[in-house]
């Protein structure tokens, strides 16, 4: 008999492991367990007492987490494999592990799940080689529910139950995702209440104007998934569709007031893949928002060929002071080769855009792309150079489960990395995917350089100290010297 909540949620504390070097709290954000608070908040709103343990905010170890939530005692435990962006889940999944394999040895009998992104791309994977007794493929608000309540019925009848892989007499039982909830505005507010809201912060860039004001910050949806197919992307894995679910803005506005009014937040992330796509609703959110006369810094996504100057406008009198794009590459041959879905001759005018609203821009980029060689990356690196983006995300391309480029690379027999650690962009052992013409070791060293040439560039630190000041840019000099250490470069 269970002597604790129904289910316990489980974030992993997984910062050192995945950044290396980078791992130092002064940069890193520290980010709530959205997906967490969002299930834990639909399970309450239906009676189950919910706990969450997020072990990275508490500063728990692996091995200090499974004791605590064997402590905990619940009658369902769940260990997620989630995180901020579509690359956070696999990376997470060496911590998902090790908490999970020490819970099965304190506490054989305790009912065990595993959920998130990754876990959805590679269910029966999951299974043969983690400690659980379930995969919840998909976003678990159909599947949880039913699991709680046959764990309760004690009859081990778990037959039905939509989107739960399980065990049975020494075999694998498989299930597939289940339909999607389409009406997002059925969902209670995430269980904000459970997570220890000050100690999240946000990313160093995202608060350059004040890096000493980067608590409190929370992050939220306004929709789910992404009708787009970019190859790289992974992320509707979860979703199982590519398309766009979105939130009532009423429902949006009333979420960010409540975590105004509750806890004091300022700084936020919309985690929508598309925010910036009908600009109908757009306005309407944004204009809701800066009617509220909230000081509020938001960070959102937009796309290229769908943003437009009146989102733009309306974005920053909502406090969307930072707009992050995927431009990716520089070189069209490249992009056209990814299905990226815009021309590469449309940046310089979303990128004039953007500043004429006096935004910031956080430049997505990637290396590696299946096209790329060295004179690709090259026009890539001058690119990064010539928008000259006050924040760049500089990443190698990895093949994460889920996406395109993974099947792909499993079906050709390209190498992969050893360890799901190895997806990680800034870890030791980080393997990205190789090209058509280069192995993952020239473009992981390519990428490397192109970090060091864009934040060390003097065009870009006196751009920085011009609008910042002195303070943001010895912060970004002092991340900026930390070197990553790789195993891979000569691969």
């Amino acid at each position: 008999m269970s002597r604790g909540p129904d289910i316990l949620f489980v974030k992993p504390g997984s910062q050192r492991q995945i950044y290396g070097r980078l791992s130092d709290y002064d940069l890193t954000a520290i980010e709530p367990p959205l997906w967490g608070a969002i299930l834990g908040g639909h399970l309450r709103g239906l009676g189950y007492a919910v706990e969450i343990l997020d072990a990275e905010a508490e500063g728990l170890g692996w091995d200090e987490a499974a004791r605590e939530a064997v402590d905990r005692g619940a009658l369902l435990t769940v260990v997620m494999a989630s995180g901020h962006n579509p690359s956070a889940s696999t990376m997470n999944m060496t911590g998902v592990g090790a908490i999970a394999g020490r819970i099965r040895e304190l506490a054989p009998r305790m009912a065990l799940a595993l959920t998130g992104l990754h876990v959805s791309a590679l269910p029966e994977r999951t299974m043969r080689e983690e400690a659980c007794d379930f995969v919840v493929q998909g976003e678990g608000l159909r599947t949880l529910p039913p699991l709680i309540d046959a764990l309760k019925a004690g009859a081990g009848s778990f037959a039905g139950i939509p989107g739960l892989w399980r065990r049975e007499d020494g075999r694998i039982i498989p299930s597939s995702l289940p339909a999607m909830w389409e009406d997002l505005d059925t969902l209670p507010l995430p269980a904000w209440d459970l997570l220890p809201m000050p100690v999240y912060r946000a990313h160093n860039w995202h608060c350059f104007d004040d890096v000493s004001r980067r608590r409190p910050y929370a992050t939220l949806y306004t929709s789910l998934g992404c009708p787009y197919h970019c190859s790289f992307c992974c992320i509707n894995a979860l979703f199982g569709e590519h398309r766009l679910r979105t939130r009532g803005v009423d429902a949006v506005l009333a979420e960010i007031d409540f975590l105004v009014n509750t806890f004091g937040v300022r700084n936020i992330k919309i985690m929508d893949e598309l925010f910036a796509v009908n600009e109908k609703r757009v306005l309407a959110l944004c204009e809701g928002i800066a009617a509220r006369g909230y000081d509020l810094n938001f960070w959102a996504y937009a796309r290229v060929n769908t943003v437009t100057e009146r989102m733009l406008a309306a974005m920053k009198r909502a406090g969307v002071n930072w707009i992050a794009y995927g431009f990716e590459s520089g070189s069209k041959r490249v992009i056209e080769a990814v299905s990226k879905g815009y021309k590469p001759e449309q940046v310089a005018r979303v990128v004039e855009m953007t500043y004429a609203q006096d935004q910031h821009i956080c430049a997505n980029f990637i290396f590696g792309l299946p096209e790329d060689d060295y004179d690709s990356m090259q026009e890539t690196l001058a690119l990064m150079q010539e928008i000259n983006a006050e924040w760049a995300n500089i990443y190698s391309a990895m093949a994460y489960p889920g996406s395109k480029l993974y099947d792909e690379a499993v079906a050709q027999g390209l190498p992969l990395p050893a360890s799901w650690n190895g997806f990680s962009q800034y870890s030791r052992d980080c393997l990205p995917l190789p090209t058509r013409h280069l192995t993952g070791g020239q473009v992981l060293a390519f990428r490397d350089y192109a970090f060091d040439a864009y934040y060390r560039n003097p065009r870009y630190l006196s751009m920085i100290r011009a609008k910042f000041g002195e303070e943001t840019m010895r912060h970004i000099q002092a991340m900026s010297a930390k070197h990553l250490e790789r195993d891979h470069l000569a691969v």
